[in-house]
């Protein structure tokens, strides 16, 4: 039962950091708009993908995680 009890405690500060995160990647300007996100416009049909964002959020998130993981 503690073990459950653990990875609730986990999941709820995941949950939290990833709510502030979220509240303040709405403040960072260049965030999504970096030179590798693809944007296309044609009339009233817009397609976006955020490339090099999530090239970007991909490296900081492996770091992180590789950083956090060693013992």
């Amino acid at each position: 039962m503690g073990d459950i009890g653990r990875a609730l405690v986990i999941l709820g500060l995941v949950l939290v950091v990833v709510g502030v995160l979220i509240s303040l990647v709405g403040k960072v300007p260049w965030l999504g708009r970096l030179p590798g996100d693809l944007h296309v416009q044609r009339g009233n049909w817009t397609f976006y993908f955020p490339l090099a964002t999530s090239l970007l959020l991909s490296v900081v998130l492996s770091l992180l995680f590789w950083l956090f993981g060693r013992r």
